[in-house]
């Protein structure tokens, strides 16, 4: 248990440290950022889905098979997930009219939401430790390659919201901690409740599906106005892809 805890801890915090990733966007062309984001984007989506369905699903069936409250808790999942960028989004259309010179409230609004989501993907990274230690490494990294697009963006958006760098900084990986205290509540609550992955993991697959296939690939069909990009973006995707699958030599 204390392996779980050390790992499961190492994990979020790094995951939290790749918040501070925005500043290393101040130094690059706006161009080169988008064109960078979108093959990061293309990437993170297969992680995603390469775990959900090479890692956590295969794990939860053969553990407890594949029933009707396994896949209710899966489409919980996409739910949850579905009305939390739900919040997000109307809070940011509602909140873009604001005095130049004030903080919008926008930006306050995108930090409590992406903090939940944080502390989301800290239970999912606990969680996965509790199951098997390869697991957890591949549920670490692909949180990881999602957080990267991410936070990135979530530093734009604070910026433009009226914070300043050192400000919008220093907010953004607040916010990003608090996946640490989603990993230890979710440590804590396993010693107390039994079975506890039975609902929490195909809760977190319906989460990665949902964030992969509704946030993350309409993303790329934006931006497939060549073949090649294309072909690029699809070679990254198949590459996230490939990266979780090689992981199950881990165990």
């Amino acid at each position: 248990m204390e392996q779980i805890w050390f790992y499961s801890i190492a994990s979020v915090l790094l995951v939290s440290i790749v918040s501070l990733i925005g500043i290393l966007t101040l130094s690059l062309k706006t161009k080169i950022v988008r064109t960078i984001l979108i093959y990061l984007i293309s990437f993170s989506a297969g992680t995603l889905l390469g775990d959900a369905f090479i890692h956590l699903l295969p794990e939860t069936v053969e553990n407890h098979g594949l029933t009707l409250s396994i896949s209710l808790y899966i489409l919980t999942g996409i739910v949850i997930f579905f009305i939390l960028e739900k919040f997000i989004r109307w809070q940011h259309c509602h909140g873009a009219i604001t005095e130049k010179d004030h903080i919008h409230p926008f930006a306050y609004i995108n930090l409590v939401g992406d903090a939940l989501h944080n502390f989301l993907d800290g239970i999912i990274i606990a969680i996965s430790y509790m199951i098997s230690m390869p697991v957890g490494i591949a549920t670490t990294l692909a949180v990881l390659f999602h957080e990267i697009p991410q936070e990135i963006g979530d530093f734009g958006v604070l910026l433009h919201g009226g914070f300043s760098r050192g400000k919008a900084l220093a907010l953004n990986f607040l916010s990003a901690l608090a996946a640490v205290l989603g990993a230890i509540l979710t440590l804590l609550m396993g010693n107390l409740i039994q079975n506890l992955e039975v609902f929490l993991v195909p809760i977190a697959i319906g989460g990665f599906i949902y964030i992969a296939s509704s946030d993350l690939i309409p993303q790329l069909h934006k931006h497939s106005d060549k073949i090649s990009k294309s072909l690029l973006q699809l070679l990254a995707f198949i590459i996230g892809i490939v990266v979780m699958a090689a992981l199950l030599f881990l165990g």
